[in-house]
C-alpha cells in the first residue's frame, strides 16, 4: 500500500502536464502535417500509457498507435540489459514512427528500440518524451519532442513508478528516498 504521502514534492501538476502535452501535440501536427508515409505512435508500456492517451487527442492528424513492452528496470536502477516482452503487432514497414516514451533516462532503452524499430523496415523514428533526465545519459539517444527536462531524482507519477506502484498519480512527483532506500 502506498500513500500521497509517500511524495517529497510534486514537479508537474496535471494541468501543467496537459498543457504542455497540447503544445507537443500541436507541434507534432505542424511537423507531420504534409507527411506522405502513414504514422504510428508506438508506446512502450507500461509507463508511456496516460501521456500516450492525452497526446493523441492533440495530434490532429490520422494516427495509429501500437504499444511494446519493454524491460530495463529493477526497482530505481536500469539494469542496462534491455528485453522486449511484447512486440508490436503492426507492420512498420514504410512508416514514420513516433516513439512515445514517459521518461528518457540513460538512453540504453531508447536507442536499442529505435535500432529495432529500423530493422524492421521503419521509414523514420521520432522519440516523443513527458520527461527527459540528459545528467543521466549514457547511450546517444535524445528526443525530439520534450515535455519537460529534470534532474536526476526518482521521479512517479502520470505513468511512471516504483515497483508498479505511484503510476495512477495525475501529477509528477519526487519519490521519497524512505520509500525506495
Amino acid at each position: 500500500m502506498w500513500e500521497q504521502n509517500d511524495i517529497k514534492k510534486v514537479l508537474f501538476s496535471e494541468e501543467e502536464i496537459i498543457k504542455r502535452t497540447k503544445e507537443i501535440g500541436e507541434q507534432i501536427t505542424e511537423d507531420y502535417r504534409n507527411n506522405e508515409n502513414p504514422m504510428l505512435l508506438v508506446g512502450l508500456l507500461r509507463g508511456s500509457v496516460p501521456f500516450l492517451a492525452e497526446l493523441i487527442k492533440h495530434i490532429d492528424l490520422d494516427v495509429q498507435y501500437d504499444f511494446m513492452d519493454v524491460q530495463s528496470y529493477a526497482g530505481t536502477e536500469s539494469q542496462g540489459d534491455i528485453k522486449i516482452l511484447k512486440d508490436l503487432d503492426t507492420s512498420i514497414k514504410g512508416f514514420d514512427i513516433l516513439l512515445v516514451e514517459d521518461i528518457v533516462d540513460t538512453g540504453k532503452t531508447i536507442e536499442t528500440v529505435v535500432e529495432t524499430l529500423l530493422h524492421k523496415g521503419a521509414a523514420s523514428v521520432k522519440i516523443v518524451t513527458l520527461l527527459d533526465k540528459p545528467s543521466r545519459r549514457v547511450a546517444n539517444a535524445y528526443a525530439d519532442y520534450i515535455g519537460f527536462e529534470v534532474e536526476n531524482e526518482f521521479v512517479v507519477g502520470y505513468g511512471m513508478d516504483f515497483d508498479q506502484k505511484y503510476r495512477n498519480l495525475p501529477y509528477i512527483g519526487v519519490l521519497k528516498d524512505e520509500c525506495y532506500k
